[in-house]
């Protein structure tokens, strides 16, 4: 029976198509809501600087909307962030590292690199596990979702006596969940908790939204699922909450970034209570000057219900458009700080490269059901970029070829055909000659000697990586990393020191840019690499230079 439970909890429904027809009608007022929302955020905080309030989530707020601010303002908003950094040496507070998660998410979200502040590292603090959840559940909350929000691997800190990783930080939050479904600011503490302790909304929403990238892992979806129910009961006639003992725009505004976040519909109904939606609640604090009350009977504005309030409607926006979720920061524009960025033009895509388009839609294996990699062999398959062992059968855990990669990867670039006699040991006949060929002439291949390329030899997880990185770049994605970022990135990994100096800097960008999975603990360099890890590999490159 206990089996049955947790299979129906896993099969309920997540994330159902966002923005309904419902709220297709309301497309309008959330427009306008977000402009004034705006407009008055940039007369109350023209000097944003480092604070909860007046600074860096009004920042989040302005940037997430969609609406356009002069450079100048993030520009001021980033030396003010430097200036302190310089002055306090690095350290925005002793034992509160959620300062640092709301500094980073600031940044990022203003198109900035978090990671080297007037030569400061201000993720670092976040690799200390201990030091992280010591203030509590917000602890590691924040940090997952400021270390998501552009697939920061997280950093090796030498001073922790326990280093953090995300799964460390996933396992300390699904311990502190309630018997109720929610989570609380005090749960768990002190080690031990009481289950039968009552719930936050707004504190159970943020949880939500730092385990929403998480929703692949059965334990965080049968606690997502809880969770949801136990809002979706508490949700009052009105379509709001009541946190802190009054209905409030800040407790709403919460549980709808968290729907936002896990893909759901702001008119799901679970979620829409006498015909009112979270949106409609939350646009029902507004004052027309776009400033936001605390409470339904509350005078003149405030400016932290305001804030929540502006970033709460950018991510019901962004919803609504179809675009990166508010705390999904792959998408901004990245300004000076960016080591990837240069003053002089990004490299332009090769004429060559074109998408693939899908051809065999639904195609699958017997062997790939449930598998972890299933929705990127299914993604590659359908696109004739990756195929089977034979007609049903993929064989995810077995090894590749150096051939079979040249030929995946000119497939996944679109490439036409090309020639090359420089390998003696690739015969003309040989099926793969021509793409070995194709993968040599775009610069995308090397040999293992200046006329030899192996290619029944096994492909190691590092020449994966480079190869991959090669495709990118030629697919327009810049792949310069400054020395201290190589050495950052992959310094996490506790086998590190085993990377070929030829494949350091491609495989860094392989971590960085989150076509290589940060969240294991070591990289294995020269291991065979799997079938199923080339398809996830080429379908997370792929997803970042939109050819898929």
């Amino acid at each position: 029976m206990i089996s049955l439970l947790l299979l129906t909890i896993l099969l309920i429904p997540i994330a159902p198509p966002r923005f309904g027809p419902a709220l297709a009608a309301d497309k309008a007022e959330l427009d306008m809501a977000v402009a004034k929302a705006a407009a008055y955020m940039q007369r109350a905080v023209t000097n944003p600087g480092v604070s909860s309030v007046g600074g860096d989530w009004a920042v989040i707020g302005l940037a997430r909307s969609g609406v356009a601010l002069p450079d100048s303002y993030y520009a001021n908003y980033y030396r003010a962030v430097e200036k302190l950094v310089k002055e306090n040496k690095g350290v925005l507070h002793d034992r509160k590292y959620s300062e640092y998660s709301r500094v980073i998410l600031g940044l990022t979200a203003a198109g900035y690199d978090p990671r080297d502040v007037g030569g400061y590292d201000l993720t670092l603090p976040l690799g200390d596990f201990e030091g992280t959840v010591w203030q509590g559940i917000n602890g590691p909350l924040w940090a997952l979702l400021a270390l998501d929000s552009m697939d920061y691997p997280v950093p090796l800190n030498p001073e922790a006596k326990t280093q953090a990783s995300r799964d460390l930080y996933i396992g300390e939050l699904l311990r502190r969940q309630l018997e109720d479904g929610g989570w609380s600011l005090t749960a768990g503490n002190t080690g031990e908790i009481n289950p039968k302790e009552k719930s936050d909304p707004d504190v159970c929403a943020m949880v939500l939204q730092a385990l929403a990238k998480y929703q692949d892992k059965p334990e965080v979806r049968a606690a997502t699922s809880k969770a949801l129910a136990y809002l979706s009961k508490l949700q009052e006639d009105d379509g709001g909450y009541s946190g802190w003992g009054d209905p409030n725009s800040e407790t709403v505004a919460q549980v709808l970034v968290a729907l936002s976040e896990l893909g759901i519909s702001l008119d799901d109904a679970r979620f829409v209570k006498n015909g009112k939606s979270l949106l409609d609640n939350v646009l029902s604090y507004q004052n027309a000057d776009g400033s936001f009350r605390h409470t339904t009977g509350g005078a003149g504005e405030n400016q932290m219900a305001s804030e929540q309030a502006l970033y709460c409607l950018a991510a019901a926006w962004r919803a609504a458009e179809g675009k990166n979720s508010l705390y999904n920061m792959k998408d901004t524009v990245r300004r000076a700080s960016f080591e990837a960025t240069e003053s002089a033009g990004l490299p332009a895509r090769h004429a060559d490269v074109k998408k693939t388009e899908v051809h065999s839609p639904g195609k699958t294996f017997a062997d790939v059901k449930g598998h972890r990699s299933q929705a990127a062999i299914e993604a590659l398959a359908s696109r004739g970029i990756i195929g089977g062992r034979s007609a049903d059968s993929f064989a995810p855990d077995e090894t590749m070829t150096r051939a079979e990669y040249a030929a995946i990867v000119t497939r996944a670039l679109g490439l036409p055909q090309k020639t090359s006699s420089v390998f003696t040991d690739v015969r003309p006949s040989a099926w793969y000659a021509i793409s070995i060929g194709t993968a040599y002439s775009y610069q995308l291949v090397s040999g293992v000697s200046a006329t030899s390329f192996h290619p029944e030899g096994t492909i190691t997880r590092q020449e994966a990586a480079v190869m991959t990185a090669r495709a990118a770049k030629l697919a327009g994605k810049d792949t310069a990393m400054q020395e201290f970022a190589i050495r950052n990135t992959l310094a996490q990994f506790d086998d590190y020191r085993e990377v070929a100096e030829w494949a350091g800097p491609l495989l860094a960008f392989c971590y960085a840019e989150g076509i290589l999975d940060s969240a294991a603990m070591t990289i294995r360099p020269k291991d065979a690499i799997l079938r199923c890890e080339v398809a996830e590999m080429l379908y997370n490159m792929l997803d970042k230079v939109d050819l898929l």
